[in-house]
């Protein structure tokens, strides 16, 4: 460090001269937040959801699956990220916030059942892509909050309403957004 530096950091009280390095107590204590991939937000797996299986939300949750496994592993989010788009490209108009809620129920309700991981990507690609099959658009999303960084995917109306999700999970800030093709065309 520049002595000018250092005498201006100790004059003000932001350095104190040490004769060996040794750490400091954090200036505010508080408890560590927990990290979370997403599940703190809708507990996946362990909230059951009741209603009727869904023949349909299965193809879309084994086509979600098939896509993440088939190729390497470290290409599985450019597979997802292009399906998405693929299958949100052909949508007519937008699901009202009842179809889609019903499409993301569906998914969680049918992956109770799955013998496999079933998270956040997972159930929010599946409801996309089982709207998709009816050519309803909703805006799929891939977000990140920071302090501790957490990563979660969701599912939103065109017009931005959460769908099947608690109010935190406004506390994301939308890096990836697919969907809403329909306001594109003229």
């Amino acid at each position: 460090m520049p002595p000018p530096l250092a005498t201006h950091l100790i004059r003000t009280g932001a350095l104190s001269p040490a004769r060996e390095p040794t750490p400091w107590n954090a200036p505010l204590p508080a408890p560590a937040p927990a990290a979370s991939w997403g599940g703190a937000e809708h507990p996946a797996g362990l909230t059951r959801v009741t209603g009727p299986f869904s023949a349909t939300a299965a193809v879309a949750l084994a086509t979600t699956w098939s896509i993440m496994r088939t190729g390497r592993k470290n290409r599985a989010m450019n597979r997802i990220i292009t399906a998405l788009r693929a299958s949100t490209s052909t949508a007519g108009r937008p699901a009202t916030p009842a179809e889609a809620s019903e499409a993301v129920l569906a998914v969680r309700r049918t992956a109770w059942q799955a013998p496999v991981r079933t998270a956040c990507l997972e159930e929010s690609a599946a409801a996309t892509f089982l709207l998709a099959t009816r050519r309803l658009s909703v805006v799929w999303c891939h977000g990140i909050a920071a302090d501790p960084v957490r990563l979660h995917a969701w599912v939103q109306t065109v017009d931005g309403g959460l769908v099947a999700e608690p109010p935190s999970t406004r506390a994301y800030t939308p890096a990836l957004t697919i969907g809403a093709c329909h306001q594109h065309r003229l």
